[in-house]
C-alpha cells in the first residue's frame, strides 16, 4: 500500500462499522460490509491493516447417535456479522491420528456419534455474534439406537458406529499366547482370579483448547494452536485441506498443560484452517471447558480379569489377562491403547508364560485416547492389586514378593520385549526404607493403613505411528560468531520442560550456560520433525540428537582451535564459555572466538542431530512392535491412608514414591514431574470420573455426559494433596542422554494400586475398581460385616468370541520371536540391531 501519512487519525475506533473491512483497490480505499456492499469512502491511517479477526463457534450435536437428513444454514448465514457457516460438506476428508483409524471428519457429514460431535461452524466478527448464530442452524437428526457399554457394544452389532471395525461394534481384538498358559497352571501351587475395573477420566489440563490460522499474502496457511503434536497435526491439515504440506505451518504454542489431551488432531484446529483460507482473515477459536470435555480422549474405561498362577514361593508360572475396553465414538489412538492393555505386564515381574486378550468397542461417547500412562494405568492397577493378594495367600510380605519377581537388568520377556537397566528392586528396598514399611504394614491401628505398589513404563515408544526409515528426531544448531547458539527442534514444550532439557544438553557439551542457547521449538517451519511430546520420549530421543548436533559443532570448533593454539584437539576443553588446553589452561580462547575460528576454517557453523531408537530384533511376531522402547523405567510408591469405618471417608496422608530415571538432568523438573504424576494419580484413585447418565425418555433419553465441568467434575486440589516424599534411584543408561531416562509418566501408575492396597491395610475390604469413593468402601464393610467376600467390584467378565490366539514361544523354550502358527505372509522381516545414533 500506499504511505498513509496524508490520511485522517481517527480518534475512536468505534466510528467504523461494526463487521466492515478495507477493500483496497491500487491507490483506491473503500469501506465494505462483510457481504462486499460498499459503503463509504472515509479511509483511516490506522485501518490499513491485516483484516480483523474473526471467532469461530461450533454446533455440537444434541444426540448420542443419529443421521443428519438435513442442515439448514440460510439463517445464520444472514445474520448480521457472520463471515461464513460450514458443515460437513466443506470438510469431506476424514483423518485420524493412526493411519489404521482415518475415522473422522472435522464437521460430521452424515452421522453423529456422540453428544458434541461437531455438526456445523460459525465464523463471525465475534464470538458472541457467532455463538448467536449456532442457534440459526436447522438441524434434522434421525434418531438411532444408542450403545452405552462395551457390553452393549458386543451385543448390538447394527447399527455399525464404524464399518471398518473388525465386526459390529468391535473396533480391535488381539490375542497372544507366549508360552503354554495351561501347563503353567498345571504346574503352579495357587491360582487367583480377580475381576477389575478402572473408570474413565479426562486428562483436566489447566489450559483449554485454542487455536488461530491465518492465510499470509502468499496463500500460505499458518496455524498457532495448543497441540503435542504438531507433525501429525501437519500431516492431517495437509491431507483435509488439500494442500502442499510445504505450504503449511503449525506453531505449537507452550501448553498448559497436556497430559495426551492433545495429541490428535482435533477438528476445531482443522475447521479454523479451513476458515481462514476462505476468508482471507485471521480465524480464531477457544473451546470452553464443556466443549473440551466432548473432545475428550482421555483414559479408557477398562474391565480386566486377571488369572495367575504362582509357586509357594511367589514364581509367577502363568498370567492370563482379558480386558475389555470402552473407546467412545472414534479411533483416536485406540488400536495401540488396546495393545497397551497387556503388553507391558511382563516388564516388572518376571513372568513364564502369558496368554493376553484384549478387545476394543465402540460407543456413543466422546472418544477416549492417550491420557498419561497410554493404556498401562488400568492393567497395573489390576496386577499390582492381585499382586499384593498373592502375598497375602502365601504369607508373604508384599515388599519381599515383589523383590522375588522383579526383573533384571537387561532381560528379554516372554513377550520378547528387551529391557535395559532396570532399578526396580533398588526402588523397592528404598520405598520400604523411606516410608518405615515393616512398621507400619498390619501394625497400624484399625482404620490406618500402608499399601505397596510399583510399575514400569517405556522411555518413548521404539516405532513411530507412520513406518518409515526417517529419524524420529531431529535437532538443528546454529552458532553466532557473538558466541549465541540457537537450538531448532520440532518437539513441543507442555510444562514438562523439554526446552530446557535440550538446551541444557547442548550447554553441558559445548561448555556454556543454558542461558546462552535459544531454543525455537514446535514449529515446523523452524525445526526438524520430532514426531511429538507423548510417551515420555522427549528427553531420551531429541536428547539424543541434540548430543549428536552438539559434538558435531563442538569437533568442527575443537579442529579450528587446536590449529590456532598449536595443540592436540584431543586435549581441549570446553568450559565457561571458552576452549582451552587441559594441559596448560592458559592457552585459551573465548567461546565467541572458537566459533570465529570455526567459520574462518569451515565456513558458516551449522549442525544437525537425529535419533533413530534401536532396531528390536527380538519380538518379530504381527503387534511385537507395541510396546517396545529403548529403554524403561521403574517406580515404587508407598501410600499411607486414613479411612473411617463409618463414613468410609478416606484420606491420604503421606505417599513415599523412588523412581528409577536413568540419571537426573535437571532434578527440579524432575521432582515437579514425580509430584505432578502423584497429584493425577490420587485424583484417580480417589475422585475423578468421566461417567455418563441417560436423559429421562421424556427428554431424548439420550446419553449425556453426567459433569462435564470443573464444578462438577471432581479433582484434587492443593487441600487434598498429602506429604509426598520423592527420592530417585540413579544408575545412568547408555541409550539416555548422559544417562538419562523418563521421568514423565511412569510415576503416576503405582499410585492408584497403593491407595487400594493401602485400605484393605486400613478396614481390611478390598476396592477392585477406581475411583475408590467412601460409598464403596460402606458398601464393602457392608459385606463384610455380613460374613460375605468384603469387596466391591466387578462381578462378571462377558463372553468374548477371541480369534486365534498367536502362539510365540517364550525365549526360554527356545523361541525366537516368531509365532509358529502365523503365515509367512503375516510374519515380519527378521532385523538385525542397529546403534542408537546413526552418523
Amino acid at each position: 500500500m500506499a504511505n498513509n501519512q496524508d490520511l485522517p487519525k481517527r480518534a475512536s475506533r468505534s466510528s467504523k462499522a461494526a463487521g466492515e473491512d478495507l477493500r483496497v483497490i491500487g491507490s483506491s480505499r473503500q469501506r465494505v460490509d462483510v457481504r462486499g456492499k460498499v459503503t463509504g469512502q472515509t479511509i483511516y491511517a490506522d485501518d490499513i491493516s491485516l483484516p480483523r479477526m474473526a471467532y469461530c463457534k461450533i454446533l455440537r450435536s444434541p444426540h448420542p447417535h443419529a443421521v443428519i437428513r438435513n442442515i439448514d444454514v440460510s439463517r445464520a448465514q444472514a445474520h448480521p456479522g457472520v463471515y461464513l457457516v460450514l458443515t460437513g460438506k466443506d470438510l469431506p476428508i476424514e483423518y485420524g491420528i493412526l493411519p489404521v483409524s482415518q475415522d473422522e471428519t472435522a464437521l460430521c457429514v452424515d452421522r453423529v456419534r456422540h453428544v458434541g460431535d461437531p455438526v456445523a461452524a460459525v465464523i463471525a466478527r465475534e464470538e458472541l455474534t457467532a455463538f448467536e448464530a449456532l442457534d440459526l442452524i436447522d438441524v434434522e437428526y434421525e434418531i438411532l439406537p444408542t450403545i452405552s457399554d462395551p457390553e452393549e457394544a458386543l451385543a448390538t452389532p447394527e447399527p455399525r458406529l464404524h464399518d471398518y471395525g473388525e465386526e459390529g461394534n468391535i473396533h480391535k481384538r488381539v490375542s497372544f499366547e507366549f508360552g503354554d498358559v495351561d501347563k503353567g497352571f498345571a504346574e503352579a501351587d495357587e491360582i487367583l482370579e480377580d475381576l477389575f475395573f478402572y473408570q474413565g477420566s479426562t486428562h483436566l489440563a489447566m489450559e483449554q483448547h485454542a487455536s488461530v490460522a491465518i492465510k499470509d499474502r502468499e496463500g500460505k496457511l499458518t496455524l498457532w494452536t495448543s497441540t503435542q503434536v504438531p507433525h501429525y497435526l501437519h500431516r492431517s491439515l495437509a491431507k483435509v485441506l488439500e494442500l502442499p504440506a510445504g505450504h503449511i505451518r503449525v506453531i505449537a504454542t507452550p501448553n498448559g498443560g497436556g497430559f495426551g489431551g492433545k495429541s490428535d488432531p482435533l477438528n476445531h484446529e482443522i475447521i479454523v484452517c479451513k476458515a481462514a483460507l476462505l476468508l482471507g482473515r485471521p480465524v480464531k477459536i477457544s473451546l470452553t471447558r464443556e466443549e473440551v470435555f466432548y473432545c475428550h480422549r482421555g483414559r479408557h474405561p477398562v474391565l480386566m480379569k486377571f488369572k495367575v498362577g504362582v509357586k509357594k514361593d511367589g514364581t509367577i508360572k502363568a498370567l492370563d489377562l482379558q480386558t475389555l475396553i470402552d473407546g467412545g465414538g472414534y479411533g483416536s489412538f485406540g488400536v495401540a491403547s488396546t495393545f497397551y492393555t497387556g503388553a507391558l505386564q511382563t516388564t516388572a515381574y518376571h513372568v513364564e508364560r502369558f496368554k493376553f486378550r484384549a478387545c476394543r468397542t465402540f460407543t456413543n461417547k466422546p472418544p477416549c485416547g492417550p491420557k498419561r500412562g497410554h493404556g498401562t494405568p488400568q492393567p497395573r492397577f489390576g496386577q499390582e492389586v492381585q499382586m499384593d493378594k498373592i502375598a497375602e495367600r502365601l504369607g508373604i510380605d508384599p515388599a519381599e514378593l515383589r523383590l522375588r519377581t522383579a526383573v533384571k537388568p537387561n532381560e528379554l520377556t516372554a513377550n520378547f520385549l528387551q529391557l535395559g537397566t532396570v532399578g526396580l528392586e533398588q526402588c523397592i528396598r528404598r520405598v520400604v526404607d523411606m516410608s518405615g514399611w515393616k512398621d507400619k504394614f498390619r501394625k497400624l491401628p484399625e482404620g490406618r493403613g500402608v499399601g505397596l505398589a510399583c510399575s514400569c513404563y517405556l522411555t518413548g515408544a521404539g516405532l513411530s505411528i507412520y513406518w518409515n526409515k526417517m529419524p524420529h528426531s531431529g535437532i538443528q544448531l546454529k552458532l553466532d560468531r557473538s558466541g549465541g547458539v540457537t537450538l531448532q527442534a520440532g518437539t513441543t514444550e507442555i510444562g514438562q520442560g523439554s526446552d530446557d532439557v535440550l538446551a541444557a544438553i547442548v550447554a553441558e557439551i559445548l561448555g556454556l550456560q543454558t542461558v546462552d542457547i535459544r531454543v525455537y521449538s514446535g514449529d515446523t517451519d523452524l525445526g526438524p520433525v520430532d514426531l511429538g511430546s507423548y510417551s515420555s520420549r522427549v528427553t531420551l530421543m531429541a536428547g539424543n540428537a541434540a548430543v549428536q548436533a552438539a559434538e558435531r559443532a563442538k569437533a568442527m570448533l575443537a579442529e579450528a582451535v587446536a590449529e590456532k593454539l598449536q595443540v592436540p584437539k584431543e586435549r581441549l576443553r570446553f568450559a565457561d564459555n571458552a576452549v582451552f588446553d587441559t594441559a596448560a589452561p592458559e592457552k585459551r580462547v573465548t567461546f565467541p572466538e572458537a566459533v570465529c575460528l570455526g567459520e574462518s576454517r569451515f565456513g558458516t557453523i551449522g549442525t544437525v542431530g537425529s535419533y533413530w531408537p534401536p532396531k528390536m530384533p527380538a519380538a518379530q511376531y504381527k503387534g511385537g512392535g507395541v510396546g517396545t522402547s529403548p529403554t524403561y523405567t521403574y517406580s515404587a510408591a508407598v501410600a499411607e491412608v486414613e479411612v473411617n469405618p463409618a463414613t468410609g471417608w478416606i484420606r491420604v496422608v503421606k505417599i513415599w514414591n523412588t523412581h528409577d530415571l536413568g540419571r537426573a538432568l535437571n532434578p527440579t523438573i524432575a521432582l515437579g514431574q514425580v509430584e505432578g504424576s502423584i497429584y493425577m494419580g490420587l485424583g484417580e484413585a480417589l475422585m475423578e470420573e468421566q461417567e455418563f447418565r441417560r436423559l429421562p425418555k421424556k427428554l431424548s433419553h439420550a446419553l449425556v455426559h453426567k459433569f462435564p465441568s470443573i464444578l462438577e467434575y471432581k479433582s484434587p486440589t492443593s487441600l487434598d494433596m498429602p506429604e509426598i516424599f520423592t527420592e530417585f534411584v540413579e544408575g545412568p543408561d547408555p541409550r539416555g542422554p548422559f544417562g538419562a531416562k523418563e521421568v514423565g509418566q511412569g510415576p503416576l501408575l503405582p499410585i492408584m494400586p497403593a491407595v487400594a492396597n493401602a485400605v484393605y491395610d486400613a478396614v481390611g475390604v478390598r476396592i477392585d475398581e477406581v475411583p475408590i469413593t467412601p460409598e464403596k468402601i460402606l458398601k464393602a464393610l457392608a459385606e463384610k460385616r455380613a460374613g460375605r467376600e468384603p469387596r466391591y467390584g466387578p462381578t462378571h467378565f462377558p463372553e468374548i468370541s477371541w480369534p486365534e490366539a498367536l502362539r510365540v514361544p517364550p525365549p526360554w523354550e527356545g523361541g525366537d520371536g516368531r509365532a509358529i502358527n502365523e503365515t509367512p505372509k503375516e510374519r515380519k522381516p527378521r532385523v538385525e540391531k542397529e546403534a542408537v545414533l546413526k552418523p
